[in-house]
């Protein structure tokens, strides 16, 4: 089982967990993070040292990522791995799914690599490669059935996250803030570079969003283990419990990635901003294919929800999107439609569990059981 970010880690968790019920005794093995090792996978690497992002970002990591490679590649060559299930980490696990592929041991990809936003032709290889690809967008179906690939689109396994929370007061109560004043939600990453990048003017966008409205309530969804400085003196709220944090608040200041699928489940209108290295984004233009960048809005196959990229993830751009989100507009309400769409394009719960099943059908046509 082999996952290289915090979101694989979840992912992979719950698949190793309906695989226990399947086969209670058998050996699960690979690269995960702490979610991962309680559900019994021995890691041979931690997501910690495996979570980067973007060309430039992961240049300097090369030397570590050959070497685990390689050392992966030793454990398939020993001939006791039955299965091999990647999940997401496209680059890394392209390459194990290869390294799998051609000493025959059948590969389940879960979480399949975007190839729709780029490298169409890894679509084929990996339809070529893999004995089974769940995909979790409902729009990755067609693509893999194209390319001739076994496919199944198992549901986004977001909707098996337990959806109860406290309720406004409680939750308002737990982390001081009122009741009856709107909250305007920030999230800029669950990284840090990410952090780095979109804290900034994430806060001033909200404090010029504050001085046209003074009730707004302004807080910041933390990921975990991450370290943010907030202002002194300038009335801002750090919570943990981010999904609570959407269910309560008016709008959302997001950047792009799951968080924005969250969102969308919860029904709170968002902007949805990202900026990276300059060289990754000059790469990312020459080869990304899509209309949209937000998940959201590439789910519901229309701009939903704003998008603001790079140069122009400023304060002011920022607080001119968000503005319309914050009141009683028809802005609001056509947001608020596109999400429910988005919603209902997600599936059903169960994803794990229909993994897990994809798993048993490939050791079945391998002789096993």
């Amino acid at each position: 089982m082999l996952a290289g970010e915090p979101s694989g880690d979840l992912h992979a968790a719950k698949v190793a967990e309906a695989l226990r019920k399947r086969w209670p005794d058998a050996r699960l093995l690979g690269t995960g993070g702490d979610r991962m090792a309680r559900a019994g996978v021995e890691l041979l690497a931690h997501v910690d040292d495996l979570a980067v992002m973007g060309f430039a970002e992961v240049v300097r990591r090369v030397p570590f990522f050959l070497s685990l490679e390689r050392r992966l590649d030793r454990v398939l060559q020993e001939g006791a791995v039955d299965l091999v299930l990647p999940v997401d980490f496209p680059g890394f696990n392209l390459r194990m799914t290869r390294r799998a592929h051609d000493r025959g041991i059948p590969v389940v990809y879960y979480i399949a690599p975007q190839v729709w936003a780029w490298k169409k032709k890894r679509a084929a290889r990996l339809a070529r490669m893999a004995a089974r690809i769940a995909v979790i967008l409902p729009f990755e179906e067609e693509i893999f059935r194209r390319e001739g690939g076994d496919v199944t689109f198992v549901g986004h396994p977001l909707l098996d996250e337990p959806s109860e929370t406290e309720d406004r007061a409680t939750f308002c109560r737990t982390y001081g803030l009122e009741e009856g004043r709107p909250i305007l939600a920030l999230f800029p990453g669950s990284r840090q570079q990410e952090l780095d990048r979109h804290l900034d003017p994430f806060l001033e966008a909200a404090f010029r969003s504050r001085i046209r409205d003074p009730s707004l309530q302004l807080v910041v969804a933390r990921g975990a283990g991450l370290r943010i400085e907030l202002p002194e003196g300038r009335n801002v709220f750090l919570v943990s419990d981010g999904r609570g944090l959407l269910r309560h608040a008016r709008a959302a200041l997001v950047k792009s990635g799951t968080t924005t699928l969250e969102a969308a489940l919860e029904g709170t209108p968002f902007v949805v901003a990202y900026r990276t290295h300059p060289l990754t984004y000059f790469l990312a233009k020459q080869v990304v294919q899509v209309d949209h960048v937000a998940l959201a809005n590439l789910v519901a196959g229309a701009r939903v929800v704003p998008e603001l990229l790079q140069d122009a993830v400023t304060p002011e751009s920022l607080e001119r999107a968000i503005r319309p989100l914050l009141g009683d507009t028809p802005i609001r309400k056509d947001v608020l439609a596109g999400l429910a769409s988005v919603r209902e394009r997600l599936g059903r719960p169960g994803a794990a569990d229909r993994v897990a099943g994809l798993v048993a059908e490939a050791l079945e046509e391998g002789g096993l059981r």
